[in-house]
């Protein structure tokens, strides 16, 4: 197919897309004369994809390149794939976390040892978790800590559930463009039934029922 086509099937402008061709986004089209190429089905899915990342996923351009580099290594197991494209959507803070981030990143390492998590304590989701506990010490909420491994539990119940979900795709593409997209928009779903839980659970402890 020309450019053209692969623009109106992706709704992405031809402009863009030559654009993600040279910035290592998206593979060069096969050369048919001096001003032509062609693209194909894998087109297609790479610019999908590439929309995904940046789109749904938040990230940079040079996020997008991290992770299609990983992909494109078909040497680097699936597990590292995932955690290259899982990395470059957790939010990163441009302010300096508050005087409480030390013990909230030793709280955070210690949730990780404790549940026995292969995770490392170093790692963006960490850090962003630690963030997180700071502020929450910072407005007077410290106890909150509390609760933390109730979360951590129901976290792996929901980690499990859309590991098990993107398990049932093959390609390694596919693969990748589901966690990213399920993090996001799953992220999203949780975000809401947590909501809903909320409004059930305060009615049973403190409300008068309805």
């Amino acid at each position: 197919m020309r450019i053209g086509e692969l623009s109106r099937r992706t709704g992405v402008s031809v402009p863009t897309i030559k654009y993600y061709v040279r910035e290592g986004l998206l593979p060069a089209g096969q050369l048919t004369s001096p001003n032509q190429a062609s693209y194909d089905e894998t087109h297609v899915r790479r610019l999908r994809l590439v929309r995904a990342l940046l789109d749904v996923g938040g990230l940079s351009v040079a996020g997008v390149r991290d992770v299609i580099v990983a992909i494109d290594d078909k040497e680097r197991p699936v597990h590292k794939v995932l955690g290259v494209a899982a990395d470059r959507v957790v939010p990163r803070y441009a302010e300096e976390p508050g005087e409480g981030i030390g013990a909230a990143r030793e709280a955070v390492a210690e949730l990780i040892a404790g549940r026995g998590w292969r995770s490392h304590p170093e790692s963006p989701a960490a850090e962003a978790l630690a963030v997180a506990l700071t502020a929450l010490e910072e407005v007077g909420q410290g106890a909150f800590v509390e609760v933390l491994d109730a979360y951590a539990e129901a976290a792996e119940r929901v980690a499990r559930a859309d590991l098990e979900y993107v398990a049932r795709n093959v390609a390694r593409e596919e693969l990748v463009e589901s966690v990213v997209v399920g993090t996001v928009l799953g992220d999203a779903v949780f975000g809401a039934l947590r909501r809903l839980a909320h409004v059930d659970a305060s009615d049973r402890l403190f409300g008068e029922g309805v």
